[in-house]
């Protein structure tokens, strides 16, 4: 009897969802590097957790998951594998950053901008499409 409890117990502890954790940024380039990674790879979630969160930034998120979603099975496969080009890292100051880069699958010029808030490193992904902020 304590045997076959031993065997359940196993068996129901591998069976748990594991939370997933990521390591926060230790500077701007690395909050942009993972949250670019993530939304390359289509891992929203983790995005996110690099991501400064505010309702617009969400908003933004959001339709890249739903553009990234609707990709043929190829496209996404094409994203996932893709590369980063970072061009230029810009320091506005000690506290923001606005990273230039593309990607190797669509090489299409990106930037966005990462701030450092209550010592983290976010991405505000909102800048990507209203660069006057």
């Amino acid at each position: 009897m304590k045997y076959l409890f031993l065997i359940v117990a196993i068996w129901l502890s591998g069976c748990s969802t594991k939370e997933q954790t990521f390591i926060p940024a230790e500077n701007a380039l690395d909050a942009g590097r993972e949250f670019i990674d993530a939304c390359l790879k289509g891992d929203f979630s983790k995005a996110k957790f690099y991501m400064l969160d505010d309702s617009t930034n969400i908003g933004h998120l959001n339709r890249a998951e739903t553009k990234f979603r609707g990709l043929d099975k190829e496209g996404r496969q094409q994203l996932r594998t893709a590369s980063i080009n970072i061009s230029e890292v810009s320091d506005i100051d000690t506290v923001q950053t606005i990273i230039y880069y593309s990607n190797s699958f669509d090489q299409q010029p990106l930037k966005i901008k990462v701030i450092k808030q209550k010592e983290e490193w976010l991405v505000d992904f909102k800048y990507t499409f209203n660069p006057n902020l």
